[in-house]
């Protein structure tokens, strides 16, 4: 069994057990009204307190430890408004890859409905499926790797550099160079 951190001297908290017992509602609540989402709230005040027991022997006591924790909230809070955002940015690919019959489209009223695709959307959904699966195949291996796992699955960093055995740092870069090489391949296409 895991020993729990302990007081250890520094101001602001005892053990861990009592730290949860004072803060885990605040900080849902705080988590809730960010992503207004109950069960998302309950999933990220659970990462959010297993980062505070995992890094609560490093805790300086330089700030609250209350206002600790938020800062660890609302990081995981960003970190899945980047994770939705990035999601989103590849729906239209994934869509094309279930092969589903309907997609939604903007309405003149500005309503979203679903509208039936006609020939010419579908080949240029293809046109377009092709292209961006061509250039990514066509990165180099160390960055496709990367692109492939960040972008279309939706890995962590931290996830990525473990499962590749490269630092953070490497990855990061990586990425962006791939990422650079497909805007420059899928220039005209993402314009238009």
């Amino acid at each position: 069994m895991t020993e729990q951190p302990q007081d250890n001297g520094k101001p602001g908290y005892g053990s861990f057990d009592d730290l949860l017992d004072r803060h885990e509602k605040p900080i849902f609540n705080l988590i809730y009204r960010l992503t207004g989402n109950y069960d998302e709230a309950s999933d990220l005040t659970q990462e959010t307190f297993v980062a505070v027991y995992r890094s609560l022997h490093a805790f300086r006591g330089e700030s609250d430890v209350f206002t600790w924790i938020c800062r660890i909230a609302v990081n995981k809070c960003k970190n899945r408004f980047k994770e939705r955002s990035r999601k989103r940015r590849f729906e239209f690919l994934l869509r094309d890859l279930k092969h589903e019959d309907e997609y939604a489209v903007e309405g003149e009223d500005g309503a979203f409905g679903v509208e039936e695709r006609t020939p010419l959307t579908e080949l240029e959904q293809k046109e377009l499926q092709d292209k961006i699966m061509n250039s990514i195949s066509a990165l180099p291996e160390d960055y496709r790797i990367i692109v492939v796992l960040r972008d279309l699955q939706g890995l962590s960093y931290h996830e990525i550099a473990n499962m590749v055995g490269i630092s953070l740092e490497a990855v990061k870069s990586r990425l962006h160079r791939g990422r650079m090489i497909l805007r420059q391949k899928l220039g005209t296409y993402l314009q238009g």
